[in-house]
């Protein structure tokens, strides 16, 4: 087929991956304009359009799909579909139209659960077993068009969000593999109207841990936000985020620590996995707490 794809961060490249190796001519790819980033705040393209150009394929990313001209030079790619993959961007009505096929989109959850901007988190965060990847045929609402294929897997019991990310993102290339080369055959399944859920944008304010809360609800907080931005708390006077956790044993009053990472909650006991102290790199909770000198009674969070 002839595929313009459009795509923007890590999750779309395998897809844009798979794309190239089935053989089909990526007439163009779209993706988010690069943006300053680093030390230096120097302009880096998404990651879509780094791996784009290392495959020698055109690269376009206009800030606006809504104007006369950018249609127009969209529609003259005359593509037998568009892919797309966490663009970025929303497509008006004679975007989603220009292709002979439309647009379809590879969206990281079992819809109708999960529509919107972090689904990958909001499922582990809601204590969900099983998500997927789902390839819907879109339409002018947000994640609301009829499915055309969905994969679907386990959530495991201390998957953090980056651990779920990359096993959905090589689920979504076997999806598009599996999928473009049927599409004219594949029958598209309304969604349901019942199960809706929207999945809102992290926000930064959800992130800081109230050691008040149940176990259960800290550890899907912990994992669900890692490794970006990293659910926190305070430990010695100092910022500390939390990457990955287990349920633990035990009781006590909610941030005292129980025995060496693990934690009381407001019913419950989680055990830190791996954390990262301010101004330092990712680390092994245990080394942390022998090098901090934790003890038994110490308390993390506001009673720091």
């Amino acid at each position: 087929m002839r595929v313009i794809f459009m795509g923007t961060p890590d999750f779309s490249v395998p897809i844009l991956d798979a794309l190239v190796e089935e053989g089909h001519e990526v007439a163009t790819v779209y993706s988010q304009p690069p943006r300053p980033a680093g030390r230096g705040k120097k302009d880096r393209p998404s990651p879509v359009q780094a791996r784009a150009e290392a495959l020698g394929l055109p690269v376009r990313h206009p800030v606006s799909l809504k104007n006369a001209d950018a249609q127009a030079e969209f529609a003259a790619l005359e593509a037998d579909v568009a892919v797309v993959v966490a663009y970025g961007l929303i497509l008006p009505q004679p975007i989603l139209d220009a292709p002979r096929l439309g647009c379809v989109n590879v969206h990281a959850s079992d819809l109708p659960r999960w529509r919107g901007a972090a689904p990958i988190q909001r499922a582990i965060m809601a204590g969900d077993r099983t998500t997927g990847v789902c390839l819907m045929q879109m339409e002018a609402g947000l994640d609301t068009g009829p499915v055309l294929h969905r994969m679907l897997c386990d959530i495991g019991p201390e998957d953090t969000s980056g651990d779920l990310h990359d096993r959905l993102s090589g689920m979504g290339a076997d999806l598009i593999r599996a999928a473009l080369p049927n599409l004219e055959r594949l029958v598209a399944e309304p969604q349901p109207e019942g199960g809706v859920t929207y999945a809102e944008k992290i926000s930064k304010s959800e992130a800081k841990v109230d050691w008040t809360a149940p176990a259960p609800h800290i550890d899907r907080l912990i994992r669900g936000l890692s490794p970006f931005p990293g659910a926190w708390t305070v430990a010695g006077g100092k910022r500390l985020k939390l990457l990955r956790c287990r349920l633990g044993n035990g009781q006590g009053t909610p941030g005292q620590v129980l025995d060496g990472t693990v934690i009381a909650c407001g019913d419950g006991a989680v055990e830190l996995v791996q954390v990262q102290p301010e101004g330092k790199g990712p680390m092994a909770a245990e080394d942390w707490a022998r090098g901090a000198r934790i003890a038994p009674g110490q308390f993390l969070g506001d009673h720091a």
